[in-house]
């Protein structure tokens, strides 16, 4: 089954009034996350068609696209970044991603707002007496070379000799777009992040033809039926009302179990909630948990006290029947690959086969060059 980014038409019904439960919206969006079925796509197609993977560590892309793509080999990945077909690089809610080129230039100019928040506000941190202009303006010239973190606070600490080089190169690493490039991202690669301007690494300027319209229909087809606050929990964005407004000719709506007004694209895949979800292990960080202000399609609120950790790390993910229902973990030692998994609750024999089952493809996908694999339950 290929599926291909969602369309919309204005002359579709409204079906205003009608309720989706949870099981529904749950349904949809594993078929959108391409989590029903493994799809015959090239990585490149599916990582524009989930508007990005977020790339907080580096393997965790790997796992996503192999758990949604049937013929997905981690090569594909790691040649697309040394290619400059794809790119990580900060976006939505101003975290790490994973996306294509063309998405890098034409979403940055719109996620900009939320970097140049956090250095107007600081973030937490006193930028009083920081000229950021001049921060900004030195280090574009200085980032048109890739340079590491030490490398840019010894570089901007000479410029700026009373300021704080850790907070110079946070500004300027905040305000500046900029890839984080190869090795880092690279499937068994070390070494420390190195940054270079997004045009630089491209050789090609910012979109700046690009549009919030267009940015929410691509959330819709990723990620909806979704509320206005789901949108703007995805994004980092404010104020997206007011384009949902715009938009809604072309949308139709429903209302989830509390009431709230879900707005879909017309012709977007809506399984009916008794469709069978496979077993699936979705990596740190994905996505699939983190896209709306109400996680309820895709986890219990008890399960998400488990699953996001009080330091802000995301940990992997178990599916069964479509919702979270455990952690997981993979590693490599001494030739041997593992697979250590928690369950949250107990499952029939038949899912817990078939957790093992997923487990021990994924190890040698992951690891082909592994003496052996093992899979135990913790």
């Amino acid at each position: 089954m290929t599926t291909k980014p969602m369309t919309t038409g204005s002359s579709a019904p409204v079906a205003a009034g009608q309720v989706l439960d949870r099981r529904s919206l749950n349904r949809a969006l594993l078929a959108r996350q391409l989590l029903l079925d493994r799809h015959e796509l090239p990585a490149l197609d599916a990582i524009e068609h989930l508007v990005g993977m977020q790339a907080q560590a580096p393997t965790p892309p790997y796992i996503g696209l192999w758990s949604r793509l049937a013929a997905f080999e981690f090569d594909e990945l790691a040649t697309l970044l040394t290619e400059r077909a794809a790119v990580r690089m900060v976006l939505m809610r101003g975290t790490l991603h994973l996306v294509s080129a063309r998405d890098a230039l034409a979403l940055r100019p719109l996620t900009q707002v939320i970097m140049d928040r956090y250095v107007r506000t600081g973030n937490g941190r006193d930028l009083s007496g920081l000229d950021v202009p001049a921060v900004e303006a030195a280090a574009r010239e200085l980032f048109k070379e890739p340079r590491t973190d030490k490398e840019m606070r010894a570089l901007l600490a000479e410029r700026f000799p009373d300021g704080d080089p850790e907070l110079l190169n946070w500004a300027a690493r905040t305000v500046i777009p900029l890839a984080q490039i190869p090795p880092r991202g690279l499937w068994g690669k070390g070494g420390l992040a190195s940054h270079i301007t997004l045009e630089a690494w491209l050789g090609r300027s910012l979109d700046t033809e690009t549009s919030l319209d267009r940015l929410v229909l691509r959330y819709l087809a990723a990620f909806g039926p979704a509320t206005v606050q789901d949108a703007q929990h995805w994004s980092g964005l404010t104020g997206l009302g007011e384009v949902v407004e715009r938009l809604a000719p072309e949308l139709v709506t429903f209302a989830d179990e509390n009431g709230r007004v879900l707005y879909d694209l017309p012709d977007a895949p809506r399984p009916d909630p008794g469709t069978p979800a496979p077993i699936r292990l979705i990596p740190d960080f994905d996505n699939l948990t983190l896209s709306h202000a109400d996680r309820a399609r895709i986890i219990s609120e008890e399960h998400r006290k488990r699953l996001f950790t009080v330091n802000g790390i995301i940990r992997a993910a178990v599916l069964v029947d479509g919702f979270v229902h455990g952690t997981w973990k993979h590693e490599k030692k001494r030739g041997v690959a593992t697979v250590r998994i928690e369950l949250f609750e107990p499952v029939s024999e038949a899912d817990r086969t078939a957790v093992v089952e997923e487990a021990e493809r994924l190890l040698a996908a992951a690891y082909p060059e592994a003496k052996s694999y093992e899979v135990e339950f913790i």
